[in-house]
């Protein structure tokens, strides 16, 4: 698949790296797995001088040697002897970048954890003392994003204040992917594009897979999720253990018991047998796997919540492919084909109504957006857009089916809404269903 899209970051990137050949800078950039970081660097720098080191998980000795040998090739930098020790190499090239300018790459940044903590103590030492002559571009990626943010955000930590420059890759917006599949499909239907979004949650390696295969269509992309090799019956795995390591069971236990409708923490707790409430913090606020629901503009500290899984993909692993492990295992993907195709519709309905925020939030014309609801459920509004500024705002039934959308209901849950909350916004109604799915706002 080519490149699409990043053009603001391929911005900052690059006029990061032009300001760099004067002073030197230090961007972060953060993102989940297979969001697109590596390829977006090597799209900025493809023409520049440039190193790009990836931290396994080897000793500091060895990934020392591996790192010596890249910047030797890649830069042009002569090391001599051996070198053992991070900050030493470090050093050595901050030193060669006080004379010629060039970028170097450090991807998985946060692995240097677990290679030696000290690292990034040797690392600010000398920063600190070369930076100021210096005309490097450095620039460091990490997935892991507690991690990534103990590093960089903790004032206790090394490298806290150090960046000039930072910002976090998200998935693509819903215009691209409209973009991909219309190059790849020219005939797709809306509600191949919903899948898209369903499945993918616009994560570039995984719209990347069912393109590259041919699976531009919503039954071709189920299928291919289905395959018996498909690289999406392992990845939801993957993905947890990876973020949380050794600790991942109660966290997989709460996305589980999430996907599979059980949503309000009492009911979390109850299933697990004990307070989850940390727990599910962690998940909301470190993680951002999870969302709090809470009605549009409540009160903090209101009971009337529910959580949700945030990562599209993750959504729909946990609520397909994971019950169905025991078939996966046996290599048995009719039934589990089949159970994903009896229960889309009612599963896509929420993901119709997150498709649609995304691409009210991303025209640029409202501050916040949600759904709002009361205690009694007899006024629930799918869709809520405001502008806190000019005080304009969007309200929108969101229905797979057009002629289930009944405005003179909605405008009737309008008026219930609380006037002290929205009674100073002028809103537009609005109808959204799969037909509206494409259009171009």
């Amino acid at each position: 698949m080519k490149f699409y899209d990043r053009d603001k970051e391929l911005a900052v990137l690059r006029s990061t790296e032009e300001a760099s050949r004067k002073c030197a800078s230090f961007t972060v950039i953060v993102g989940r797995r297979r969001v697109g970081k590596t390829t977006l660097l090597n799209k900025a720098f493809e023409s520049q001088k440039s190193a790009y080191f990836f931290v396994s998980r080897d000793s500091e000795a060895l990934l020392c040697a591996k790192f010596q040998q890249e910047a030797q090739q890649q830069l042009g930098i002569k090391v001599y002897g051996t070198v053992s020790r991070f900050g030493q190499l470090f050093e050595i090239i901050m030193k060669a970048s006080m004379d010629e300018h060039f970028t170097l790459i450090i991807d998985e940044f946060q692995e240097l954890y677990r290679v030696n903590p000290a690292i990034f103590s040797q690392i600010q030492d000398v920063w600190d003392r070369y930076h100021s002559d210096s005309k490097i571009n450095l620039v460091v990626c990490g997935s892991i994003r507690p991690l990534m943010r103990r590093i960089f955000e903790f004032n206790s930590e090394p490298l806290y204040g150090r960046p000039t420059s930072r910002f976090t890759l998200r998935p693509f917006e819903t215009g691209t992917l409209r973009n991909i599949l219309r190059e790849a499909n020219p005939d797709y239907t809306p509600d191949d594009l919903l899948c898209l979004y369903a499945i993918t949650g616009g994560v570039p390696k995984y719209v990347e897979l069912l393109m590259d295969s041919g699976s531009v269509t919503r039954e071709k992309m189920l299928n291919y999720v289905c395959n018996l090799d498909s690289y999406f019956i392992s990845e939801g795995r993957d993905v947890i253990s990876s973020e949380f390591q050794g600790e991942y069971g109660t966290y997989f236990s709460i996305l589980q018991l999430i996907a599979a409708g059980k949503t309000r923490r009492a009911e979390i707790d109850g299933a697990i047998g004990k307070d989850m409430g940390a727990h599910l913090a962690l998940l909301e606020k470190n993680y951002e796997m999870v969302t709090r629901l809470t009605p549009l503009l409540a009160k903090p500290g209101t009971k009337t919540t529910a959580y949700e899984i945030s990562d599209n993909f993750l959504r729909f692993w946990f609520r397909f492919i994971y019950p169905s492990q025991s078939l996966v295992e046996r290599q048995i993907m009719r039934p589990v084909r089949k159970y994903i195709e009896e229960n889309y519709e009612t599963f896509t309905g929420r993901t119709l109504e997150r498709f649609f925020q995304d691409k009210v939030m991303e025209t640029g014309q409202y501050t916040c957006i949600g759904n709002w609801w009361d205690r009694g459920g007899e006024n629930e509004i799918d869709l809520i857009a405001l502008n806190e500024f000019n005080h304009t705002g969007l309200i929108a039934e969101v229905k797979r089916n057009p002629a289930k959308i009944n405005l003179v209901e909605l405008e009737r849950k309008l008026k219930n809404l609380p006037q002290t909350n929205f009674g100073k916004y002028d809103f537009a109604l609005r109808a959204f269903s799969l037909s509206n799915l494409d259009e171009e706002w």
